[in-house]
């Protein structure tokens, strides 16, 4: 095994765990996070299908390409936004210290995205439409549906919760 010096051991434990066969917690944080982001986004974003046009006007083909084709973005969203969150914290040992304010800079800028998605998609470019059943809000000079906002809160925060429990264990030594 390569020797690399550096002050303190953080580097040698990486190529240690690397090599060992474990993943390094940051990898393992980030593995649970979008795996559960992708479980969870293509759940909510099946059962919301009904709050859309598509829903009435698509054909099964066309609704089965809008929750695939959406979930995928909501997987580049949610990649992006950890990304930032992580280059504002700062801190690269991640998930182990500076959990909780990165997951809640990761939420906001999710939402963030989202309110910015829904005004451009629906009123904008009419890309997509709700139907009667989406309940909206008011929100600014536009109305936002409410389980896109929904979406951003409840799907990231389990997923945090998810991860945060997985990389606790692996923190602890305890390895699943």
């Amino acid at each position: 095994m390569a020797k690399i010096h550096v002050q303190g051991n953080e580097v040698a434990g990486t190529i240690m765990q690397a090599s060992s066969g474990t993943s390094p917690s940051w990898l393992r944080g980030l593995r649970v996070y979008l795996g559960t982001m992708a479980v969870g986004n293509l759940a909510w974003e099946t059962l919301q299908l009904p709050l859309y046009t598509i829903w009435g006007t698509g054909s099964v083909r066309e609704q089965a390409f809008a929750v695939v084709h959406c979930t995928a973005g909501d997987l580049l969203i949610a990649l992006s936004a950890l990304t930032l969150a992580l280059l504002m914290a700062r801190d690269h040992r991640w998930p182990k210290d500076r959990f909780w304010p990165v997951a809640g800079l990761t939420i906001s800028f999710g939402l963030g995205y989202a309110v910015f998605s829904e005004w451009l998609n629906v009123d904008v470019r009419a890309s997509w439409a709700y139907s009667e059943w989406m309940p909206v809000i008011p929100l600014f000079s536009f109305r936002i549906g409410l389980s896109p906002l929904l979406q951003w809160i409840v799907v990231p925060a389990a997923a945090f919760r998810i991860t945060r429990g997985v990389t606790a264990k692996q923190n602890n030594g305890d390895q699943p």
